[in-house]
């Protein structure tokens, strides 16, 4: 599935979906909000109602043809219970693997790693990967090697510590899907780096 899109239910956590939301749109990825209800509105951890730009069902409608390239990205934001929902949306698991099975990319947060990333099973032997600390035993049995990193890139596959880790965890997102070119700029816009 071409594009890169964000999943988000509610209990979704703020800082997660919506800085990564920011850093992308900052560094000229056109990212989609997708609620995987059949409502727009979705509510996070934090009592914060968004609006998505979608649901599932327009997803599935609205999505490119085509193969997935290594810059086409599903991403999944931690935050309870959110990351347990979008854990246990059976269609949105399948859609997972089918676009990762085709190519694409996959990246997720906090909790979601461990609930979310590894129902990708076999997939996952090898690739280093870092979560929320207690949700890495599922990434394990997989054969995933758990790094208490901020945020690490492996193959296709992108993961985050917690919120604190958010901006890192967004960047190596949009390093993929527009190259270090693009990273200098949405540091200077955001004061990442100062003297």
């Amino acid at each position: 599935m071409k594009g890169v899109y964000i999943f988000l239910a509610d209990g979704f956590e703020d800082i997660e979906a919506l800085a990564t939301v920011d850093v992308l749109r900052r560094g000229g990825v056109d990212i989609k909000t997708v609620s995987i209800s059949e409502e727009p509105f979705v509510t996070s951890s934090h009592g914060v109602t968004v609006g998505a730009d979608m649901t599932y069902d327009e997803l599935l409608d609205d999505a490119g043809n085509g193969h997935p390239s290594e810059k086409d990205f599903f991403i999944f934001p931690g935050g309870m219970p959110g990351s347990r929902a979008l854990a246990e949306c059976k269609p949105l698991i399948a859609l997972m693997k089918e676009h990762y099975e085709l190519g694409g990319g996959v990246a997720a947060i906090c909790a979601a790693p461990g609930l979310v990333l590894s129902q990708l099973g076999a997939a996952l032997q090898g690739h280093e990967v870092t979560c929320f600390d207690g949700f890495e035993k599922a990434l394990e049995e997989n054969g995933a090697v758990f790094i208490p990193k901020a945020a690490l890139h492996s193959g296709r596959i992108v993961t985050g510590r917690s919120s604190g880790h958010t901006i890192a965890f967004a960047m190596e997102i949009l390093r993929t899907v527009k190259g270090e070119e693009a990273i200098p700029e949405v540091e200077w816009g955001m004061m990442l780096k100062t003297i």
